[in-house]
């Protein structure tokens, strides 16, 4: 395939987006922050510096929030050929991300936000979600490219992209929160929460959540797909967008307060169905 992709950002998602894009039969480079053992980059040759990683024809930035991405690109815009493209796939600030579009655009650069849902599972399954935002002809490039790593919508111009995942987040963080809640009721008077699950499956009340999530609940297992911190993140994210449309709601609010109670108790790491240690 014509063309090299260089993945910023080798973390939980980064390192399974890499892998399948690779196998996919693209060049890929990776570039992190910090220092990874080897082991875990295993097989993804590294860029050295930043004008290494911009040399890609596309890079993809699978950062932690939207400082790091403003740090990243920096760093990359100075050395980003004309007629480079770069994807934003991690959940930033919709005003940040037009305004990057609108920068680079300037200087010939594409720029997509495609956020995803799916975790690295579905990373590594090439069965992400991925919500795009940019102009049809970015997109247009884009796309082959987030094809190969889920299905893939546009929904709209630069920024769309990472709105759409706030609201997708919102739908994650209270729906986790329902399930906790649920499956420690359900303990507390007498229930076997695997059959909760069982009994549920395919109604109303079923969900990945509840499925996924909630394995992990009855199992106390919060190894991180996605980290409570970046759900916390997310759910600010998505309280400063209620704001900016002059809403208030309510159930958002609540699952902020239990989520910044985890971070406050130094469990900012684990898996964002932790929330259901806090009930415990």
């Amino acid at each position: 395939m014509d063309g090299s992709i260089c993945v910023l950002g080798l973390g939980l998602m980064g390192r399974p987006i890499a892998r399948t894009l690779l196998t996919a039969g693209y060049r890929v480079i990776g570039w992190n922050r910090s220092p990874l053992p080897e082991q875990m980059t295993a097989g993804i040759a590294l860029a050295r510096t930043m004008k290494d990683a911009a040399s890609a024809t596309v890079c993809i930035l699978v950062l932690a929030d939207s400082d790091a991405v403003d740090a990243a690109i920096g760093q990359l815009e100075p050395h980003l050929p004309r007629g480079g493209l770069v994807i934003d796939m991690g959940t930033s600030d919709p005003s940040r991300s037009r305004a990057h579009a609108a920068r680079l655009t300037a200087k010939s650069i594409g720029w997509v936000d495609a956020p995803v849902s799916g975790g690295p599972e579905g990373a590594a399954k090439s069965s992400l979600a991925i919500m795009a935002g940019g102009s049809e002809p970015d997109f247009a490039r884009a796309r082959p490219i987030l094809e190969k790593l889920g299905r893939v919508v546009r929904v709209g111009e630069a920024g769309a992209g990472h709105t759409m995942k706030i609201v997708n987040q919102l739908i994650v963080g209270l729906t986790i929160e329902a399930v906790a809640e649920a499956l420690t009721l359900a303990e507390k008077v007498g229930l076997d929460p695997r059959l909760v699950q069982k009994a549920l499956a395919g109604g109303f009340a079923d969900s990945k959540i509840l499925q996924v999530h909630g394995s992990r609940m009855i199992a106390r297992s919060y190894v991180p797909g996605g980290k409570v911190k970046t759900q916390l993140k997310d759910l600010l994210l998505a309280r400063d967008l209620a704001e900016q449309a002059s809403l208030h709601l309510p159930h958002l609010d609540s699952a902020i307060t239990l989520y910044q109670a985890l971070v406050d108790l130094g469990h900012g790491d684990l898996d964002h169905s932790g929330i259901h240690k806090l009930l415990q």
